[in-house]
This record gives structure tokens, C-alpha cells and sequence, in this order.
């Protein structure tokens, strides 16, 4: 990502939470787990325990595919009682995460990560950090 991308992704974020009724937050993060650019409202602390676990379910989903034969891991959704997480690719090493209140339409909220994507998904290759082989 180039530098003051971070900037300037952090307003599209914004856009989309602003968009999308009961989405809360969303984050960019690189596929190793550190948060690449946040909606304002999420703090940042929260915004790289947000990325970690955004990570390491992506993680654990393209290990289940690998397992399974169930081919590139495009979504990962997480439901609670009160909550929706919903994990999407986003360029090369990299991925769009979407906290939303548990009423949200996750179609709608997953059809506006997808066009977010289309738009920036080129900017968003993170690069490989030294000694990193993923």
C-alpha cells in the first residue's frame, strides 16, 4: 500500500458504514493481521483486535478449504447473538472486515464490501513483510 493510502481509504470506510444501515465498523487489514486503515468511529486499539481476528479466521477458513478442496476462500462470516463479522479478500495479501449489528442485511453489507473492492482493490496489495512466507 502506498503511504497516506491508509488516509485515504479510512473516508471509503466511513462512506460505507454511513451507507449501510447497522454496519458499525470496518477495517483494512493485511493478511498477516495489522490494521491497514479504519472507519473513525473504531478505536484503534479495538481496530488491531478487530484485524488479528479478522486474520486468524481467514487463516483458519483457507486451512479448512486447503483440507477440503473447497478451493480460494472469498467470505468468511461470523454470527453472534448481537453481531455480524464478515471478512472479505481485498487485493494481494490483503482483506476488508465489516462489524454489523446482528438486524443488518448481510447480502446488502457483503454486495457493498464486493464494490468497495472493485473500486480500490488494486491499492490495497500489502506488502510481504521480511521473513513472512505467506
Amino acid at each position: 500500500m502506498t503511504p497516506g493510502a491508509g488516509t485515504d481509504l479510512n473516508w471509503l470506510l466511513d462512506d460505507l458504514i454511513g451507507r449501510v444501515k447497522e454496519a458499525e465498523h470496518a477495517i483494512v487489514l493485511s493478511s498477516d493481521g495489522l490494521l491497514m486503515a479504519s472507519s473513525a468511529a473504531l478505536q484503534r486499539t479495538d481496530g488491531e483486535h478487530l484485524s488479528a481476528v479478522a486474520s486468524g479466521l481467514q487463516s483458519l477458513a483457507k486451512g479448512v478449504s486447503e483440507h477440503v478442496g473447497g478451493g480460494p476462500v472469498k467470505q468468511t462470516v461470523v454470527e453472534w447473538r448481537s453481531r455480524f463479522l464478515i471478512v472479505t479478500v481485498a487485493g494481494e495479501r490483503a482483506c476488508l472486515a465489516v462489524l454489523c449489528a446482528q438486524g443488518a442485511d448481510i447480502g446488502l453489507v457483503a454486495y457493498e464490501m464486493a464494490m468497495l473492492v472493485a473500486r480500490v482493490g488494486q491499492y490495497l496489495t500489502s506488502g510481504t513483510r521480511a521473513g513472512a512466507e505467506r
